[in-house]
């Protein structure tokens, strides 16, 4: 049975669970960057940045997060989801709408009525329910796809 949990909750430990986000997003250079984000993430209900673990049994198999922006241009929309990944062997079993599902719950009592979230996939988010609404622009200048879905 697979179950997300947030960082700072996992038996593991904060830092196993930093590590494993940080392997799949980040760079040699921007370990305490991402530690640093992470470990001091709000523990009140709702709070924004939160960043969560999928797990099969104990063993960690993806990752994602709720943050306030991303780095795109568009600071006007808010929530993201983001630093979304699943372990290979994992894919093709529709494990991303359970992070879906999981930040809609996380963002239920809140006032955001949509969430959104930025990639370069295209065709990927529209199968879990996600609309394309136009391009914004990341830190280098490159046009990058945004996504919206309703929160409720």
């Amino acid at each position: 049975m697979y179950q997300i949990v947030n960082c700072r909750d996992y038996d593991g430990g904060l830092e196993e669970a930093v590590r494993y986000i940080h392997r799949q997003w980040g760079s040699e250079r921007n370990y305490a960057f991402y530690y640093d984000a992470i470990s001091h993430s709000p523990q009140a209900p709702g709070g924004i940045p939160q960043f969560y673990v999928m797990l099969d049994r104990e063993k960690i198999i993806g990752c994602f997060g709720l943050i306030i922006n991303d780095f795109v241009s568009r600071h006007d929309l808010t929530p993201w989801v983001c630093s979304v990944y699943v372990d290979p062997a994992y894919r093709g079993k529709r494990l991303m709408n359970l992070y879906f599902e999981h930040a809609k719950k996380e963002l239920a009592g809140s006032d955001y009525q949509t969430m959104y979230l930025v990639t370069d996939h295209d065709g990927l988010y529209e199968k879990f329910g996600w609309t394309r609404i136009e391009d914004g622009y990341d830190l280098n200048g490159d046009a990058t796809r945004i996504y919206k879905m309703p929160v409720k």
